[in-house]
């Protein structure tokens, strides 16, 4: 499809201020051993195109699957009579807005080809191996090992010739291993229970996550925490691991600064944000230890990419600077609405569709907490008594990304600067307004981490989008941590 896209589409195109097309062609693989039996193979293959028309000061979409020339053309035609009927309605001018001429290529970086290991047959006798290194006891009631694979190539062109073709490969692996002794049942992941590890690449991606050898650990981790007390409760000093700072940038940053969720657009859907536009260059978010860069040229990170789904070329650029906002999460359309108010407002190359059928909205990419100076032992010997938490597996935050309260898989608790016992159902809350004004050490880069999610949800119709996090562990000052009892 994609072979034929450009030329398909200049020769239909309408006459109008600007157009773009994006087509989308995506192979997704998963497969998946549960205590020793394969499960049924799933793959999906989806492709099509999203049309851009503006015209008349509207903007408009259509989405098609069909890229003949008659479907392109129906697809522009719609494009062009919602850009029509929209341009009497919108707050802003879009033939206003500045036309992206992308010229480039973008492809995941990979070492090992998947294809190198073989079909189908070979895959499944790595899951198999993975999981039955998990059951070392019958207390491990359920164990599962699974490899999700997603090849997905892009080409965008615009009337006035630009072009970019853009090839993507995504490997999440995921090993999981629940235990039950007299009454308590826990559960251990790999990097967690909605698949923190994922990454671009290839086979590497296994390697990094160590993804043969974790079996054992992962199950003694759960045996050991089915025997644990509960967490302690209190206002404790808190390390966070990487596996778990990548919920807390993901919902306490990364969604309290999209664009378009602080203009009110995600209000009946995901909810607003506690930030507001007067608060750029000039808040401080955190204290002085916190940087933050959304960053998409990082090669191996989920969310790397070479053009936005506008056009726009990825730029590294921080948001947030020695504890200080500097700007949101936006492309140029929520710009343009942003600067009627804030002229001097900057923004990212971050607009992203989950697929060729949705329209490019306001995402986090990769956003990353950079690392600091302090070591995990620097860390821990500076802690009286406080915990120690790894692996998300519940999260709770309100409407507008401000209060929450977190669940990790794994807690340890730390007394007089050095580790003590593992503790289970270690939770935390506290108010993103102020919990990273806490961050007390920032952790360098042996205790750095990339991580990343499949499954951020946003926008109305619904899109579930990649997005990656990258983050050493990190300190922070009397939060009230809780357990389960």
């Amino acid at each position: 499809m994609l072979d034929a896209l450009e030329a398909t589409a200049r020769k239909v195109a309408p006459d109008v201020h600007h157009w773009a097309v994006r087509g989308v062609v995506e192979t997704s693989d998963q497969l998946t051993v549960r205590q020793n039996v394969a499960q049924a193979p799933h793959r999906d293959v989806d492709a099509g195109v999203m049309v851009t028309v503006r015209d008349r000061g509207g903007l408009g979409y259509a989405a098609t699957s069909d890229a003949s020339e008659p479907g392109l053309a129906a697809a522009f035609a719609r494009a062009r009579a919602l850009a029509h009927a929209a341009s009497a309605h919108g707050v802003f001018d879009a033939s206003a807005l500045p036309i992206a001429r992308p010229d480039g290529r973008y492809a995941s970086s990979v070492e090992r080809p998947l294809a190198s290991m073989g079909g189908i047959k070979e895959r499944l006798a790595l899951l198999a191996a993975a999981s039955a290194s998990t059951r070392i006891d019958a207390r491990i009631v359920d164990w599962t090992a699974s490899l999700w694979t997603v090849e997905s190539e892009q080409l965008f062109v615009t009337a006035e010739g630009g072009r970019a073709e853009q090839r993507f490969g995504f490997v999440t692996p995921h090993l999981q291993a629940t235990a039950h002794d007299r009454g308590v049942t826990q559960t251990r992941s790999l990097a967690g229970q909605y698949n923190g590890f994922c990454q671009q690449g290839g086979l590497e991606v296994l390697e990094r996550a160590g993804f043969a050898q974790a079996g054992p650990r992962v199950a003694r981790d759960a045996l050991e925490l089915a025997c644990a007390p509960q967490c302690p409760s209190g206002t404790l000093d808190l390390i966070l691991a990487p596996d778990q700072m990548m919920l807390q940038i993901h919902e306490s940053i990364g969604h309290p600064l999209e664009l378009d969720r602080i203009l009110g657009d995600e209000r009946n859907f995901a909810g607003t944000s506690f930030v507001t536009l007067d608060m750029f260059g000039s808040t401080m978010y955190g204290s002085e230890l916190l940087n933050v860069s959304h960053d998409p040229t990082r090669g191996e990170e989920f969310a790397s990419f070479g053009f936005d789904d506008d056009g726009a070329r990825a730029e590294r650029r921080f948001v947030i600077e020695r504890g200080r906002l500097l700007r949101p999460l936006g492309g140029e359309i929520s710009l343009a609405r942003a600067r009627r108010s804030r002229p001097d407002l900057e923004g990212v190359a971050t607009a992203r569709a989950c697929s060729w059928n949705r329209a490019p909205i306001d995402r986090m990419s990769n956003l990353n907490v950079e690392p600091g100076t302090s070591s995990l032992e620097a860390m821990i010997g500076s802690i009286e008594y406080g915990v120690l938490m790894r692996t998300n597996c519940s999260w709770s935050i309100d409407d507008s990304r401000n209060k929450f309260q977190f669940g990790c898989e794994h807690g340890q608790v730390i007394r007089n600067g050095r580790l003590a016992e593992v503790v289970r159902n270690p939770n935390y809350r506290g108010v993103s307004a102020t919990f990273w004004r806490s961050l007390a050490m920032v952790g360098d880069t042996s205790t750095f981490a990339v991580m990343g999610t499949p499954y951020c949800g946003k926008g109305e119709p619904g899109q579930v989008i990649r997005v990656g996090h990258a983050a050493p562990a990190c300190k922070f000052e009397r939060v009230a941590v809780f357990g389960g009892a």
